[in-house]
This record gives C-alpha cells, structure tokens and sequence, in this order.
C-alpha cells in the first residue's frame, strides 16, 4: 500500500462512522479547549498583575515598617512585626537624597465619608502632593493635595470620580466641604476616571494629607514609603543609600524592609506561571482520558473490521501497511479534534475576555501548539494498541470471521 493509499483507507474509515468519529472528535476537543482556556485564564492573570505593576513606573522603591528575615520577596514581606515606627520625618529625610525625585509616604484606613445626608464607607489614603506623578494619575477638577510650606497638614481632600458621583451626583464638588469619620474637609480636586490599580478601586477612594490621616486613624506610623529614582539603573545605589539613611534615624538598627518593583513583580510573575502551568497539566489530563477514549473504540473498531483487514491481507497489505492504516486512522481523529479543540478553547478565551474586560485572556501560543501536540501524541499512543492488534491478524482467520 503506498502512503495515499493508506491515508485513503483512513479517510473512509473515519466517515464511515460518523457517530463514533463525532463522539471521540469530542473527547479529543475538550481536553484541548480546556488547556486552551485555563492557560488563557492563567496567563492572563500574570499580565494583569504584570501591567499594574508596570503603571507604577519602572523605577520605583518601596519600604515597609518591620523587618522581613528572610531575603527576597515573599508573603512574610507584606505582614511584619513592626518594632518601630516609619514616619513622616523618615520620608522627608529619604527625599533628600541625590538621585531621588519624588517620595510619597502612605497611611491607609477605612472611614465614613459624608455630604449631604448620602453616607459612604470607602478607603481613605493619607499621602502628599508628589503621590499624584508618582502613581500617573492625572485631575479632573480641581488641584491635588497642597505642596506648599505650612499647608502639608490642611484640612483638604481629593476624591475618585465615583465617589464624588455618588455623593453629588452632577452638582460640583470642589470648594465643598464634606465629612470623613468626626472631621469635616475642603475638597479641593477630583481624580479624572483611573479604574482599578493594584487590586484598589482607586475611583472608590478619597485622598488625604498623610498627616491629617494619622490623627483620623489615631495612628503614628506609615503603611508604606514609595521612592522613586531618577533611573531604572541606580535602584541599587539608591537603594543603599535609603538603608544607610533609615538605619543612621533609627539608632543603627534595621527595623524596616526595603523592596524593589522589580523583586515583587518578578516573584507574581514565577507563581502565576507555575499556576498557568499546573492548570495545563491538570487539563491535559483530560487528553488522556481522551486518548483511552480512542483507544477503546479503535479496538472495538479491529473487532468490527476483521473481515476488511483480512480482504486487506489476503490482497497483498504487511502488517506494517494495516499498522500505519490504523495508525494513521487514530492521527486524523487527533489532529481533528485538537483544531476543533483549539476553536473552542479560543471562543471560551473570548468569552472570558468579554466577561472580564481588564483580564488580557489571550492563550500563549506554546499552550495552543502543545495541546495540538498532546492531541497528536496521546493518538499515536493509545492508537498503537489497537494498529499492532489489528496487524497481528491472520488473514485466513480474519476472512472467515463474519
């Protein structure tokens, strides 16, 4: 049998049977559409994370009270035992270092935000002036919190644009003074529409000077102090030039963790794609099942077409002939429902993107060649048993099974 012979032979025997070829055309696709859309699922989370990292700037360094003991970035980073305070005087210290181009000290809480009898609970930052171009965030009305000698600590706020269209719906809102927790403040801007950053619905949120919110929050201590540098290549520099400063206030001891962007957005980036690659593998499970789909009907298949294969036989066709007939059967039920599978999986990462706009859930192109790839070996291997029955077939046997 020549190789167009054989391809033939598989062709007639895939529709032949439609319902069988449907059925396993089915299995196949699955398992391929489902590895298809969990690592468009996954790796769109990582871009998510990676691009909201990448708004704050690529040259940012970002300290924490307490100290971290173990190097690196990892979930201990983010809760640790403060022994002592970060303070305001800690972050204008910081700001003058050469190198250095904005500092923003942060104090983060929650409180009541009241005007006019319509009351808000929402998530009050207490920051300065420089927090505006540090995060890239741009005004819709109005001036951010002051810069100016003596007004640091004013009785002044900024809100997102959905809280100030929940409080005064189209009347404005500058110069008007509203209520956060027992203190009453000017507003005196309106963030343009920002959307979410870093998990925070920054449209949700109201801005305060830092000091104002360690008096609403009766705390002493910052949340955080972000930094950010002239140049991407002098974090390291700069780096120890903020643990010699901070070290130097707080009595030679290291009671803070400094960490870069970089180190954080490294660390998402490595456990995201370990999930992104452990959701394939669980999805690729279902090829498996898949393939001993195929399997089984293929030897039911030998069963049903032994006269055929010893006709085949009889007419001159080697075992290697009715091996790579078979073979070639269960090949073309592979790659056919790995495309049908890689359809799906691309229709199910549209709906995903549709559903959750800010989700990039676009499939890497490794995750669709290798479940074309898993598809076709999964077939040629749970193939293989039913092609090597069918080849060890005697003819004279074969031919008179009816």
């Amino acid at each position: 049998m020549k190789p167009l012979d054989i391809l033939r032979f598989a062709l007639r025997a895939v529709t032949a049977y439609p319902l069988r070829t449907t059925l396993m055309l089915l299995a196949m696709s699955i398992g391929v559409a489902a590895v298809v859309m969990l690592t468009a699922l996954g790796d769109g989370a990582r871009q998510y994370v990676v691009n909201e990292f990448n708004a704050l700037g690529s040259n940012l360094l970002i300290v924490l009270p307490g100290r971290s003991e173990t190097r690196g970035v990892n979930p201990a980073t983010f809760v640790t035992d403060t022994p002592r305070d970060l303070s305001i005087a800690d972050a204008d210290a910081l700001r003058r270092l050469p190198g250095v181009v904005r500092v923003s000290p942060l104090v983060v809480g929650t409180s009541e935000v009241a005007f006019g009898g319509k009351l808000r609970e929402t998530l009050i930052l207490g920051t300065n002036a420089q927090y505006l171009a540090l995060r890239r965030f741009t005004m819709n009305k109005g001036t951010f919190l002051p810069d100016t000698a003596g007004q640091e600590n004013a009785a002044v706020a900024v809100l997102g644009s959905k809280l100030r269209a929940e409080l005064f719906g189209t009347a404005p809102a500058v110069g008007r003074m509203l209520r956060i927790g027992d203190r009453r403040y000017r507003i005196t801007g309106v963030l343009a529409p920002t959307g979410n950053a870093m998990g925070l619905a920054i449209d949700e949120m109201a801005f305060i000077p830092a000091e104002q919110a360690f008096a609403l929050f009766n705390t002493s201590t910052l949340f955080r102090i972000f930094i950010e540098v002239r140049e991407r290549g002098a974090l390291a520099a700069s780096g120890e030039r903020v643990r010699a400063v901070l070290k130097a206030r707080h009595d030679g001891e290291e009671d803070f963790t400094q960490i870069t962007q970089d180190a954080v957005l490294g660390t998402f980036d490595k456990i995201l794609g370990a999930i992104t690659l452990g959701v394939a593998g669980i999805a690729a499970i279902s090829l498996a099942v898949a393939g001993i789909l195929v399997m089984n009907v293929m030897l039911v298949a030998v069963t049903q077409r032994t006269p055929e294969i010893g006709l085949l036989k009889a007419l001159g066709a080697s075992n290697r002939n009715i091996r790579l007939a078979f073979l070639a059967e269960a090949v073309l039920l592979s790659l056919g429902g790995g495309v049908v599978g890689v359809a799906l999986g691309q229709l199910g990462a549209w709906a995903l993107r549709l559903t959750y706009p800010v989700l990039p859930a676009f499939p890497p192109h490794w995750a669709v060649l290798a479940g074309l790839g898993t598809a076709l070996v999964t077939g040629m291997l749970f193939g293989f048993l039913p092609a090597r029955r069918a080849a060890q077939l005697d003819a004279v046997d074969a031919l008179g099974r009816h």
